[in-house]
């Protein structure tokens, strides 16, 4: 695959409404898109580095620059045989997974266009339908909370989770389990407690829930292993999982009995596959999450969940949950029994509404293959 320009784009779209977890409320995203073209044709890839370093270390601006300083020049310099070499190309930068896995991912749409297949197929996806769940945050009352179950319940999906913290947990399911008694019901608390917690996490139990996600500090492993030993619900770790390595080491700990993959904190589709394959071996579920993406993003989550041991509803929701327009047409969309439909078309599957990308943006910048030559 020979490289020609690599366009790199800041967005900024305000959400439908406010987003509350245990780090804050977003109102509006600013998305980081990677442009990359070759051999006449187009990928896209999207970063999902949040404004702020609080779901990690990473951020928009942060990824901006590696992107365009590092990043970017070495990939229109390299030889990219195959997307998998793309983690070689950037070996030299440590970290910086979301803004490695942008470009990277761009790559994967560009050689299943090549190819003529279904990015899911060239991910190595077996599923023509994904089931989704969705991921309800931190409300000003319980009232809201029970509204917005119930719609996404009318709309199909096929598991809650709800955002929590300290002084927002047990009386929010509480009310949530009593109204409805047999969803699939999770929580995420996105770091918020700690080991000293213990005794207040046992209380979970009561719930039946399916998971709780990452209670504790985001990069453990050894406190969720003797938290997972006093609990029986499962514990999903999101945060903690960078890598296979860290699958593995979580896995072998038994720090959890469940694994959320999320594309861009591995560092790319490449990085995902290989959590999956371990995860997999060793019969551990995993689950696609999200990351208030734009639907460039989405389309990859929906690629990316039709592999084989995704068989847990995601949050790979509709683009209507948070965008009044998205970039893509057409939509994301679930259908009234939860499910999302993986494209058959060559590429992502979904069309970039370009004109309307270029309206949102706010900053551009231009890497050419030929310049670096030069």
């Amino acid at each position: 695959m020979k490289i020609e320009t690599i366009f790199l784009r800041e967005l900024r779209i305000p959400l439908i409404r406010p987003f509350e977890t245990s780090f804050g409320c977003t109102t509006e995203r600013r998305i980081l898109l990677a442009e990359i073209r070759a051999e006449g044709l187009t990928g896209w890839g999207e970063c999902t580095a949040g404004e702020h370093p609080y779901f990690s270390e990473e951020t928009v601006d942060t990824a901006w620059t590696v992107m365009l300083t590092e990043l970017a020049p070495s990939l229109a310099a390299g030889d990219v045989a195959h997307p998998g070499k793309c983690p070689q190309i950037f070996g030299r930068v440590r970290g910086h997974r979301m803004a490695k896995g942008a470009l990277e991912n761009a790559v994967w749409d560009l050689q299943a266009q090549m190819d003529d297949v279904p990015l899911a197929r060239l991910l190595g996806g077996v599923r023509d339908v994904i089931p989704c769940g969705v991921s309800i945050g931190i409300q000003s009352s319980i009232e809201l909370v029970m509204a917005e179950v119930e719609k996404e319940l009318a709309a199909g999906y096929q598991r809650i989770k709800l955002k929590c913290k300290p002084g927002w947990d047990l009386e929010v399911f509480t009310a949530v389990r009593e109204r409805w008694p047999s969803i699939m019901l999770s929580c995420d608390a996105n770091s918020a407690y700690r080991f000293r917690d213990s005794k207040h996490l046992q209380s979970f139990d009561k719930f039946e829930m399916l998971m709780i996600e990452q209670p504790l500090w985001a990069d453990d492993f050894y406190f969720h292993s003797m938290l997972q030993k006093q609990l029986q619900t499962s514990i999903c770790l999101d945060e903690s999982i960078r890598n296979r390595r860290d699958a593995l080491a979580a896995l072998d700990m038994e720090s959890c009995r469940i694994i959320n993959v999320k594309v861009g904190r591995v560092g790319g589709f490449s990085e995902a596959i290989a959590v999956h394959n371990v995860a997999h071996e060793r019969r551990i579920p995993v689950w696609c999450g999200g990351m208030l993406e734009t639907g460039i993003g989405r389309a990859h989550n929906v690629a990316l969940s039709s592999l084989e041991n995704f068989t847990l509803p995601g949050d790979v929701s509709a683009s209507s949950r948070y965008w009044a327009e998205d970039i893509i047409e057409p939509e994301v969309t679930v259908s009234s029994a939860g499910e999302i439909r993986v494209p058959e078309t060559s590429g992502r599957g979904f069309e970039v509404k370009t004109e309307l990308v270029e309206r949102l943006t706010v900053r551009k910048e231009t890497i050419r293959a030929l310049e670096l030559v030069l």
